[in-house]
């Protein structure tokens, strides 16, 4: 039985939607799921692969799922002899029997980060046609997995995230930038890899589906070029202040004097299968599900929630309007749904994440409208918004008035990009802690 859509009860129905998308996008359970075990074959997709065949079996892994992924790896073949090296985010690691487990910093790489590579290639040995190498791939791996190519240093790395990082630039163009200063993103870990047999699974954080920008892809063909990364760092008005040996190094590839990434139709990758495991648009159905479950009227606007969050932030505001309206394209009680991952260019340097400014940017459109009886929450699914402690944060009509009365000015908060602060302040974070998981961020509005 639906239970009864009432506003005192937001609270819980905003708890029980969260949990319900988490535990579509856990980690583990997706990779259990499209591994199935039948006696010596192990199917993966479309691609079936005998075990008795193979003289070894490694296990690899990148990105903040990287833990939970090979847990469930491990259980699908318990028999066997594998090892094999993790790399996951600082406060991320747990052990894995059998697994070497790394940790590395993000968003901007470290020296440990480099020297994880280093073990996981190291692991990797020298790989023959008849090793399987299974790699669990999840976001955050472009910071985590990290092999500056010759000439380019750690901290022209770092120097070039933190400019990336405020510059409100997109995941694609984060990391179109990325795979052309790395020797192991941008299908540069498959040249490693190759003639292994390699199972890829995926756990995608990338708008729109595009598997090859999920960590940089490292085992994937890499569509851009050079050119295209010199244009992406312009258009970002970033390229007059790169570190020196980025832009020469971008330059010489523009020109063909350093080979381009592999591209499509590369024999390294003719080896290589890749299943895409979860991803955003798994979680957000499993959230609808619950909010219909708890009485709402369902609506999934899109998987593909880009651009600035005050920009989205008012589709979002204007969306709820027209349906307190009774104007379409449901009625309320409804419970809208946006999957994806938007920007912010700084400002200021307050704290907070995207996901909190879209939060504070709507609730300030609320009050503004006075838009009662609606509630906007914001949430990074790996629990992890930006700079503050929060996985995002909840806006509702009184937000504004609330905050000014405990002395925070909302537009002001807004305008520093402090809209971490305010919420710790009026304890509308979101905290969940870290997940597990990183299927990208959803926003939802609940309508009473």
């Amino acid at each position: 039985m639906p239970v009864h859509c009432d506003w005192s009860a937001r609270a819980d129905h905003t708890d029980r939607i969260i949990a319900a998308a988490l535990r579509a996008a856990d980690p583990a359970a997706a990779v259990a799921r499209t591994l199935v075990r039948t006696g010596g074959l192990l199917q993966a997709g479309t691609r079936s692969y005998n075990l008795t065949g193979f003289q070894r079996v490694r296990v690899l892994g990148i990105g903040k799922a990287a833990v939970q992924m090979a847990r469930a790896v491990m259980a699908a073949v318990p028999e066997l002899a594998v090892d094999g090296v993790l790399i996951t985010k600082r406060g991320f690691a747990q052990p894995v029997a059998g697994l070497q487990v790394l940790e590395a910093a993000h968003p901007v790489p470290d020296e440990a980060g480099v020297q994880a590579a280093l073990q996981l290639l190291a692991a990797a040995g020298r790989p023959a046609p008849d090793d399987l190498i299974i790699v669990v791939v999840s976001g955050g791996g472009s910071a985590l997995f990290t092999l500056p190519v010759d000439g380019v240093a750690l901290a022209d790395l770092q120097q070039l995230n933190q400019q990336l990082l405020r510059s409100g630039a997109s995941i694609q163009q984060f990391n179109t930038v990325r795979k052309h200063l790395s020797q192991v993103q941008g299908g540069g870990l498959a040249r490693h890899l190759f003639p292994a047999q390699v199972l890829c699974l995926v756990l995608s954080d990338v708008v729109g589906g595009a598997l090859d920008m999920v960590a940089s892809g490292p085992l994937l063909a890499d569509p851009t070029t050079y050119a295209d990364a010199v244009a992406i760092l312009r258009l970002l008005n970033l390229w007059d202040g790169l570190p020196p040996r980025i832009a020469l190094h971008l330059e010489a590839g523009v020109q063909g004097r350093v080979p381009e990434t592999p591209k499509p139709g590369d024999p390294i990758f003719a080896n290589v299968h890749t299943v895409l495991v979860a991803d955003n648009a798994l979680a957000a159905g499993a959230a609808l599900d619950c909010a219909a479950q708890l009485g709402f009227n369902p609506l999934l606007v899109t998987t593909k929630l880009q651009g600035e969050a005050r920009v989205a932030a008012a589709a979002v505001v204007a969306l709820a309007a027209q349906v307190r309206r009774a104007a379409g394209p449901v009625a309320a009680p409804a419970c809208l749904m946006w999957g994806g991952e938007t920007t912010v260019t700084m400002h200021g340097n307050g704290r907070g994440g995207r996901n909190s400014e879209l939060a504070l940017a709507a609730a300030l459109l609320l009050d503004e409208h006075a838009l009662q009886r609606v509630r906007i929450v914001s949430l990074a699914t790996d629990g992890d918004d930006g700079s503050s402690a929060a996985a995002g944060a909840v806006a509702e009509a009184d937000t504004v008035q609330r905050a000014a009365r405990a002395g925070y000015s909302a537009g002001a908060s807004l305008a520093e990009n402090d809209s971490g602060t305010l919420f710790a302040a009026l304890g509308d974070h979101i905290c969940t802690g870290a997940t597990g998981t990183n299927v990208n961020d959803l926003v939802f509005a609940m309508l009473y």
